[in-house]
């Protein structure tokens, strides 16, 4: 892989400015006004943070590409670090304005009309940490992610995700995947608690049952629903709600 070539090169008018904070702030007519923009101290051209007036919302983090001329965004959640809003544009305007939008504590898809290229990843917004409510998000994220997928496989992949939702039992845990394979916790992230088996999508349409992702020695069935039913018989007894992990 080619050096990638220095940042004032590549962003000769952000060198120009000292940082990408003092850019931001120069760009859509000042439309970010005083707020606390900071540049990383490392890598003032590459790297800049935005702080919201929600507590619920970590800063924006906006970085520098360094192969082409392209910025992206990130706006996580604090109770797991997950992200709520991603994206990546050319245009440094729009990068304030979701930056703006994003200070001001508009709401996620309101920022995703004040800047186009914003991607919201399904998850919405808990305030107060409610485990249940991260579970719920976690879920609706993951159900965004497989209907968005572009891989040959992203139908057996979202048949697998939403079959698992549709069960009762399963939907009550948290979720998360393990390469593509499905697997669930009794806790949220951060420190999560792996109960049951794992589930899988495999490429010739056919589901997969194991005690890890790499096995599915719990046999392999033709649909999804098939997978489920074994998972749920698999889940241990005596499950309490999802709680907090960490």
């Amino acid at each position: 892989m080619p050096t990638p070539p220095e940042l004032s090169v590549l962003y000769p008018d952000i060198a120009a400015r000292g940082s990408l904070a003092a850019a931001l702030l120069a760009e859509a007519d000042s439309c970010l006004g005083a707020l606390p923009l900071t540049s990383s101290e490392l890598a003032p051209l590459g790297h800049a943070a935005v702080a919201s007036t929600l507590p619920h919302r970590e800063p924006l983090a906006i970085s520098a590409w360094s192969y082409e001329r392209r910025w992206s965004i990130r706006g996580e959640e604090p109770f797991q670090g997950m992200a709520l809003i991603e994206g990546s544009t050319d245009d440094l305007a729009e990068v304030a304005r979701a930056a703006r939008a994003w200070s001001d504590g508009s709401p996620l898809d309101d920022i995703r009309e004040a800047a186009p290229f914003v991607r919201l990843t399904g998850r919405f917004e808990v305030p107060d940490g409610d485990p249940a409510r991260l579970t719920e998000s976690e879920w609706q994220g993951m159900r965004r992610e497989a209907a968005e997928l572009e891989y040959a496989w992203r139908e057996a992949y979202r048949n697998l995700i939403e079959a698992a939702h549709a069960e009762p039992a399963l939907r009550a845990l948290y979720p998360f995947t393990s390469h593509w394979a499905l697997r669930f916790s009794t806790t949220t992230r951060p420190r999560l608690t792996v109960v049951g088996p794992c589930l899988s999508a495999n490429s010739d349409g056919t589901y997969g049952v194991g005690h890890g992702f790499v096995s599915q020695d719990l046999g392999q069935f033709v649909t999804a629903r098939e997978a489920v039913d074994v998972a749920v018989r698999r889940l241990p007894s005596g499950l309490g709600p999802t709680t907090l992990g960490g």
